[in-house]
């Protein structure tokens, strides 16, 4: 027993000496003990070297020196080398005796390393644009480490207004498509390679047979079985590869736009053999791989090109971006129908491709400033898109202020890119303490109701959503009530600290606007207190820099006034207020279903089509508003939504005739409309004054539409939307 006990005892003192050996001092007591030693410089290490120096002496005070190609000695950290156990932009961290060893699996491995060991084992954590926290230490002592990590994706990217900083994109992982793709041609690239503004004109068989008709336009497609066009764009990605040494990537993809694919007999014949539109756009695609072998080709599934062919398998050099933007987002995508088509659609590429790059959306595009709580999805979807062969991801997020916790959901994105093991809710807490303090327990309890309130709600979440089809929902006025209660601790817990006040404040935003757009909404509302509610809605943004409030650029500051101009109560003398309105031309599907009195009812639409606006799409519209007795007045007015990302156009001119039976119809006036081009979602009263008062029973609007979107337009050769609301006569 004691021959037993002493060779315990020499091996327990072993272990100990070789831990202590193991050990590596970088500062001691404010001084460099140690140095960072690049064993062969590049830019990638000679970043992570700088990175790494930075932090260092923000944390100790102490300025490591950097060395190159030196023997490495006690207290060194090594930055250079290759290890077989990480992939692409993976690293691994090895203590050797006393000396770190930062080792790269490929591309920036050796930053992702030093970040890495940043995070873990110097107490720095990065949270948003020019944001972080660290421990200061006037010793620092690293342990033996032994951790090898490779990412999920071999590309990584997330919308944030945090990108400019350079820094944080290094300590959330991120990459940049104008970094990896030639000439940033990355996406919706047809017109780009061959201008329709060109080419359109002398070769309208180059683009789309929609109906039966050449439809050449910049979101026109190509015609991909024409040889010439395959030729010419062969011509031209040649030229841009030429320009653009050390790329090897390139998008050849379908422009904006839905249904503008050919339809001539050719492509038609194609689509089905493939029993699917991507047929035609893979077949085209492989051949490019087949003519540019060194290189790699990505392409759309996108819309109308979203499901995979039946036949044709890309070739390991064609790079499948498939986009899931028509999912509803309140549950994960394998949760509901929306959703399940998208992963059906997955699933079949994933059988037959390798190489998969997600687009996925987690915002809000017609309401950034708007709640979007989809937390709960983002490791669920993450994980999926990795189970079925996704090598590169991007998170559609929106790179402005303002966006609902965009700050959150951006450090939640990037860390599931890099891990989606990771629990999505540990992820929320941790950055929540970091970024929020003490009013984090607030906020945190603020989401969890938000998504609890949306599932019991039962209404979808989609990326086109207006805060008013939650009104009954998530955002009903108890829960407001409550949520602004949230707000109210959560600015009282940290109002000593202006910087995270007005991080709270900022977060609160999407709920102040949601109280505005719902209240517009409600002909009872107390106009008085929506005017200090605007009034500060409008202080704030300024204040925090907020820029836009939607994917059209729509300023908060036009938002603010058009509100007080369209929605707060002024004194005038509306005649058809509350008319009975009949339709002589029925609006376009569920529109027809409350539009008689949505016309008329005192309400002004919004930004968004899904509430108020009446459309019609294709057709012209034609309609009598009954005044309920004769009356006397001098102007009528239609209020008209532009909103072309959404087909929705002005009209080419609308007209306004009037009677006293019914019957019999006299003129009083028409307005014409002028093209607008503009992504904006603009308001346009088309208002008709006669100088002497004109007595008549009936108002009889007749709009004459565009009928279809125009060659520059998304939609072009397809039918065109109008939207109308309120009519006025005074």
């Amino acid at each position: 027993m004691k021959i037993k006990a002493f060779l315990l005892s020499v091996a327990l003192s072993w272990v100990a000496a070789h831990a202590a050996c193991a050990q590596v001092t970088l500062v001691k007591n404010g001084k460099a003990k140690g140095r960072i030693v690049c064993t062969a410089p590049n830019a990638v290490d000679d970043e992570a070297a700088s990175l790494l120096q930075t932090f260092v002496e923000r944390i100790s005070g102490a300025r490591l020196p950097i060395v190159a190609s030196q023997p490495a000695r006690k207290g060194d950290i090594v930055i250079g080398g290759t290890t077989p156990r990480a992939g692409e932009d993976g690293f691994a961290l090895e203590t050797r005796g006393p000396v770190l060893h930062i080792l790269s699996g490929g591309d920036r491995g050796t930053i992702y390393g030093v970040v890495t060991l940043l995070e873990r084992f110097l107490g720095v954590s990065y949270y948003a644009k020019d944001t972080y926290t660290l421990t200061p230490a006037a010793t620092i002592t690293l342990p033996a480490i032994d951790l090898s990590e490779t990412p999920a994706f071999r590309f990584r990217q997330t919308f944030s207004y945090g990108n400019d900083d350079p820094v944080y994109r290094r300590f959330m992982r991120l990459e940049a498509h104008d970094e990896l793709f030639a000439a940033d041609m990355w996406v919706h690239t047809f017109n780009q390679i061959l201008p329709a503004d060109v080419y359109g004109k002398a070769h309208p068989e180059y683009y789309s047979m929609i109906n039966g008709r050449r439809q050449p336009g910049t979101h026109s497609q190509w015609c991909l079985t024409n040889n010439d066009v395959f030729e010419l764009a062969c011509q031209k990605i040649d030229s841009i590869f030429r320009a653009n040494p050390g790329r090897r990537i390139i998008s050849v993809s379908q422009n904006d736009g839905n249904g503008t694919y050919c339809q001539c007999p050719e492509c038609k014949r194609v689509e089905e053999e493939e029993g699917a539109v991507s047929g035609n756009y893979v077949r085209f695609l492989n051949k490019l791989a087949r003519r540019f072998p060194d290189k790699e080709f990505s392409t759309l599934a996108y819309l109308f090109t979203m499901n995979p062919p039946k036949k044709t398998r890309p070739l390991p050099n064609v790079n499948i971006m498939l986009c899931d933007i028509d999912c509803k987002r309140e549950v994960p995508l394998t949760d509901n129908e929306s959703g399940r088509q998208f992963v059906r659609a997955l699933e079949g590429w994933s059988a037959i491709s390798d190489n998969i790059f997600i687009w996925d959306y987690v915002i809000n595009f017609d309401g950034v400033v708007t709640p979007f709580p989809n937390f709960h999805c983002l490791q669920q979807n993450i994980s999926l898109f990795q189970r079925n062969h996704a090598t590169m991801l991007f998170e559609q997020n929106m790179p402005t202020r303002g966006t609902d916790f965009l700050e959150l959901k951006a450090w939640m994105l990037a860390k599931l890119m890099w891990n989606p093991r990771q629990d999505a809710d540990s992820l929320m807490r941790q950055f929540m303490r970091g970024y929020y303090r003490d009013a984090a327990p607030y906020l945190y309890q603020y989401q969890k109701l938000l998504q609890g309130a949306l599932l019991a709600s039962g209404t979808p979440l989609w990326i086109y959503d207006s805060p008013i089809t939650h009104k009954q929902g998530m955002l009903n006025a108890a829960l407001c009530r409550t949520y602004n209660q949230l707000f109210d601790q959560a600015e009282q817990a940290v109002r000593a600290d202006t910087v995270v006040l007005n991080r709270v404040r900022l977060s609160r935003l999407p709920l102040q606007y949601s109280e505005l757009e719902i209240a517009r909404t409600n002909p009872h509302r107390d106009a008085e207190a929506t005017r200090r509610q605007l009034d500060l809605f409008e202080q704030r943004t300024a204040q925090l820099g907020v820029s836009t409030l939607n994917e059209r650029g729509n300023r908060p500051e036009d938002y603010c006034r058009l509100y007080r101009q369209r929605f707060l109560p002024v004194n005038e003398r509306n005649v058809a207020l509350g008319a009975k309105v009949t339709f002589l031309s029925q609006p376009t599907g569920r529109y027809n279903d409350f539009g008689a009195k949505a016309l008329t009812d005192g309400l002004y639409g919004g930004t968004t089509y899904v509430e108020s606006w009446v459309g019609w799409e294709g057709r012209d519209a034609d309609f009598i508003v009954d005044l309920g007795q004769p009356q006397p007045f001098t102007e009528v007015t239609a209020d008209f939504l532009l909103q072309s990302g959404a087909w929705i156009l002005w009209p080419e001119r609308v007209t306004y005739t009037v009677s006293s039976d019914g019957q019999t119809w006299q003129p009083f006036g028409s307005y014409p409309f002028t093209e607008d081009r503009s992504l904006s979602v603009k308001f346009l009263d088309a208002t008709v004054t006669v100088p002497q008062p004109v007595t008549a029973r009936y108002v009889r609007v007749t709009v004459k539409g565009i009928g279809k979107c125009p060659s520059w337009h998304y939609g072009v050769g397809y039918d065109a939307w109008f939207f109308v609301d309120e009519v006025k006569v005074r």
